[in-house]
């Protein structure tokens, strides 16, 4: 049974739960009103972000050439997109883009801190007076059009002020300051310095903040803001963005980018094509001369064997060996050029390498016939081939030559743009309704949070079971009155709820417990009883007076004393002046407690005020006294009741328990937390004493959450402070 108990208190109550939100609904939507404000912002704080784009296409040169087949065999078909996306962010490429279009150079505005931002976007006519002129307003700029900055000075950070709309002042490092005028060098002949204004567009007074950045800063600032990718799979199509602030800067500085990129490439293509042009040439004295020697030595022989013709077998045999003989000449001259790019382990390579052993292999078998063949046939045979195959290789390499002539000349690249950079008119960011929708998000989750963790560090107790748990049976369950919510009235006089509103549901409860403790006091010493609390605003005082009031209303001779000798408030019930003489000065001997009673506004209903604050309560009430009072009263009164302070802040109340009939532990619902009623009755075993029982007061069923099908919801805090009374 135990763990089945502890199981059902871990479980969340979704109904409680969403009382407890819907309790907290105006913090939860302050909150998200918040976010949205932050979030609003920020978007306006924050200079937008446009992308300038284009497409570039990888082509086969050979396609784009339209040049003879033989010519693919000098180039790779695949469009190696990873490779050339690297190319493209390369700082060979980055780096001519950025001296081309002088990337390097910084101009910044001068910003008001924190706002700057907004108030160099948008205009605050109200609030332009007020703003420094030294800050940007939207639509001021300033355009250079030449900047030389020595070594010692890169990155640094040079101010100029415009003095008027053509003239300004430019403070350098080293307390140097330089006069200029727009559209006239301004040069500093000791540091190399030298700035040209193109044109300004901002009044007198505004600041701008130069410098230029060294190469690799540059690069890598213009690399972060590029992103290259590649358009489906193998498709040689690739993406080029760039991201800037400056939608006409972004687009000039991708053009930079793509002429840069295309530059290389056609150099890279022409440096190809030069390579094998080299090549040939090398090669084509050693075929030439291979020649001359091969028609030299079949002349020579046919004068020698005085023989020209070649049988038609012999004939098919050297075509045969010729072309072989020829095609593997070709291959050797293929692998010669691929060596120059790939490894053996290319895919290409090795293509070409299985080609050639079976060349090698036919020429062979060639070879075995040429061997049956009679002697004068063979040698004839042999030197006729020799001299073919030397002129189809020269002829081969001529023809070679004139084609890497023509792909030199055409200095054509694989590279096609697609699409030229461009930007567009909207900005790609800040995100406005992705920002919004974030701090709508945030806000309403902090809300939300706010409101648990406030409701889990509130604890208060919130039903009857929980007291009845700590062994303390609860008389009453006091329904929450506004009528009866003291809350912000210090001072002033105090309504009695049971004369003023006597059908009020409240005054009905305290009818209910004033039924209960007539039978719960039965075996009670004496008709008294105390009631206290572990904090202030419990609402002892409240229960006091009206239980008071109703028991005079059903009969009962009662007497209502206050107890608390430190803060006690009871008088301004019965709108009594503070110097009114009362348990003090009966307790101390001063005065009879016939002479300090008051007679209340009902016939049966007396009051006895605290008196004149003592500077000794505790001592005070210690006195013989207080049993020969409440002794008095019991023989005076059917019940007299005592508005004693809380038990945790003095240990007045541990002194009325031990002389009274009954102890009332008063908690208040949603305030009280169990904790304080434990340790307020750890407080009285202490003593060897225990509460009779306790009273849950303020109960409100809208509070209580899902647990009663409503939800309301109200602040509560406290603080008990004892006050010395001035004469």
């Amino acid at each position: 049974m135990q763990n089945l108990q502890n199981i059902a208190e871990d479980e969340i109550d979704l109904g409680q739960l969403v009382s407890t939100l819907w309790r907290g609904r105006l913090a939860i939507v302050a909150a998200t009103v918040a976010g949205v404000a932050i979030a609003a912002f920020h978007i306006a704080n924050t200079n937008p972000t446009f992308q300038a784009d284009a497409l570039l296409q990888l082509e086969e040169r050979t396609g784009s050439l339209a040049l003879p087949s033989s010519l693919s065999a000098m180039v790779d078909n695949d469009p190696r997109s990873v490779t050339e996306i690297e190319i493209l962010r390369s700082r060979m490429v980055l780096g001519r883009a950025i001296a081309d279009q002088n990337l390097d150079w910084r101009v910044t505005p001068d910003t008001m801190p924190l706002v700057g931002t907004m108030f160099s976007r948008y205009r605050f006519p109200l609030l332009d007076a007020v703003i420094p002129a030294r800050f940007v307003r939207p639509g001021d700029g300033i355009e250079l059009d030449n900047l030389v900055v020595p070594p010692s000075m890169l990155n640094e950070s040079f101010t100029l002020i415009l003095t008027s709309e053509t003239e300004y002042r430019l403070l350098l490092p080293d307390d140097l300051q330089l006069e200029g005028r727009v559209g006239q060098p301004t040069t500093h002949a000791e540091t190399g310095f030298s700035l040209t204004l193109a044109r300004s567009q901002a009044p007198a007074g505004r600041r701008f903040h130069i410098r230029q950045v060294d190469e690799r800063r540059a690069i890598n600032d213009l690399r972060g803001r590029l992103s290259v990718s590649e358009r489906g799979r193998a498709s040689g199509i690739l993406e080029v963005r760039l991201t800037g602030d400056n939608p006409h800067e972004n687009t000039r500085a991708l053009g930079a980018v793509i002429q840069a990129y295309l530059s290389q490439n056609i150099s890279r293509s022409a440096a190809e094509a030069e390579s094998s042009l080299t090549f040939i040439r090398e090669q084509l004295p050693l075929a030439e001369q291979t020649l001359r020697i091969a028609e030299a030595a079949l002349n020579a022989f046919r004068q020698e064997q005085v023989t020209i013709d070649l049988s038609l077998e012999t004939q098919t045999i050297l075509g045969q060996v010729t072309r072989t003989e020829s095609e593997l000449a070709d291959l050797q001259r293929r692998e010669d050029e691929l060596a120059q790019r790939f490894t053996p382990s290319h895919p290409t390579y090795r293509q070409l390498l299985d080609e050639r052993a079976r060349l090698e292999a036919r020429l062979e078998n060639l070879r075995d016939q040429v061997g049956t063949l009679p002697e004068t046939q063979r040698q004839i045979l042999n030197l006729s081939r020799e001299v073919e195959l030397a002129q189809r290789i020269y002829t081969e390499l001529l023809t070679r030559a004139q084609e890497v002539e023509v792909l030199r000349a055409s200095t054509i690249g694989n590279v096609r743009i697609v699409d030229g950079a461009g930007a567009g008119p909207s900005p790609v960011a800040p995100r406005k309704a992705m920002i919004l929708a974030l701090g709508m998000a945030l806000g309403g989750m902090a809300g939300i949070g706010f409101v648990l963790v406030r409701n889990w560090m509130r604890r208060g107790i919130q039903d009857p079971s929980e007291l009845e748990a700590l062994g303390m049976p609860v008389f009453a369950t006091i329904n929450y009155s506004k009528d009866a919510d003291t809350e912000g009235r210090r001072e002033g006089n105090l309504p009695i709820l049971a004369f003023e509103r006597s059908a009020d549901l409240t005054v009905e409860a305290l009818r209910s417990l004033r039924t209960s403790l007539h039978f719960g006091m039965l075996d009670a010493g004496t008709p008294s009883l105390t009631l206290t609390s572990s904090h202030p605003d419990a609402g002892k005082s409240f229960l006091s007076v009206n239980l008071a009031a109703v028991a005079a209303q059903a009969g009962q001779r009662v007497c209502v004393i206050d107890a608390d000798l430190r803060r006690g408030q009871l008088r301004r019930y019965f709108n009594l002046p503070r110097n009114a003489p009362g348990l003090a000065e009966v307790l101390a001997g001063d005065i009879s407690f016939e002479d300090a009673v008051l007679q209340g506004p009902h016939e049966n209903l007396f009051i006895l005020p605290t008196g004149r604050y003592p500077p000794n309560p505790s001592e005070l009430l210690m006195r013989a006294e207080l049993p020969r009072l409440i002794e008095t009263c019991a023989q005076i009164f059917d019940l007299t009741i005592f508005d004693a302070p809380p038990v945790l802040a003095v240990t007045d109340p541990v002194i009325l328990a031990r002389h009274t009939g009954a102890t009332i532990f008063v908690a208040r619902h949603d305030v009280t937390p169990k904790g304080e009623a434990e340790a307020a009755q750890k407080t009285l075993a202490s003593a060897g004493l225990k509460f009779s029982g306790a009273i849950l007061n303020g109960f409100d069923p809208k509070k209580a959450g899902g647990r009663y099908g409503y939800g309301y919801g109200y602040g509560y805090g406290y603080r008990y402070e004892y006050k010395q009374r001035k004469e």
